[in-house]
């Protein structure tokens, strides 16, 4: 990952934040040159998971970089080439969605569509409650785009959320890896490890 260019971008699966963030520190640990993306909703959203300028101060700490937060600021990534990879983590259901039909309408799906056009590798860290219902399709059609890859996902709350699927967020920069080789690896598996 040393001097790898890693966009990473976040959507607003806030109760996902507390474990992509050390996954950030780890690529910088590594090494890796990190770019940070925030939507619009995850720039600007207090919630009971900490209010958004505290997590726009982490952020930039981490990485070192102000955090790319709007269409017009997304949209140069593609023309200068920006990253080797891009990486969506947490990538909601919203986010999925349009990107699986082409809507570039946030600064995440604008720096997605941007990236995507040098024909380098997305990786998609999903976290959605209806992975197994609404999402379905669009998971089954990003799992066979070209450039588009998946951190291995599962369900996380079989009982109380019988729809819901999020990523294995540890296994980030193997997906990453994987990627860059143009290898999908497991998408889909029993359980989140815990």
């Amino acid at each position: 990952m040393k001097g790898m260019n890693i966009g990473f971008a976040l959507c607003g699966s806030f109760c996902t934040f507390s474990k992509v963030l050390p996954v950030m520190e780890d690529l910088g640990r590594r090494e890796a040159n990190v770019i940070p993306i925030m939507s619009e909703t995850a720039f600007c959203t207090d919630t009971r998971f900490g209010t958004a300028q505290s997590f726009i101060e982490r952020i930039e700490g981490i990485c070192g970089k102000t955090i790319i937060h709007t269409i017009k600021d997304a949209e140069p990534i593609g023309p200068k080439k920006m990253f080797d990879v891009m990486l969506i983590a947490p990538c909601t259901g919203n986010t999925l969605a349009k990107i699986a039909h082409g809507i570039v309408d946030t600064t995440v799906t604008m720096a997605a569509k941007a990236h995507i056009r040098n024909e380098r590798p997305l990786v998609l860290a999903l976290a959605t409650n209806d992975a197994l219902s609404a999402a379905a399709s669009n998971i089954g059609t990003l799992l066979n785009r070209k450039n588009v890859f998946f951190v291995p996902f599962a369900q996380d709350d079989p009982e109380k959320k019988p729809r819901s699927a999020v990523a294995d967020m540890e296994r980030i920069p193997e997906a990453i890896k994987a990627a860059l080789e143009g290898k999908q690896i497991q998408p889909i598996y029993g359980a989140v490890r815990t």
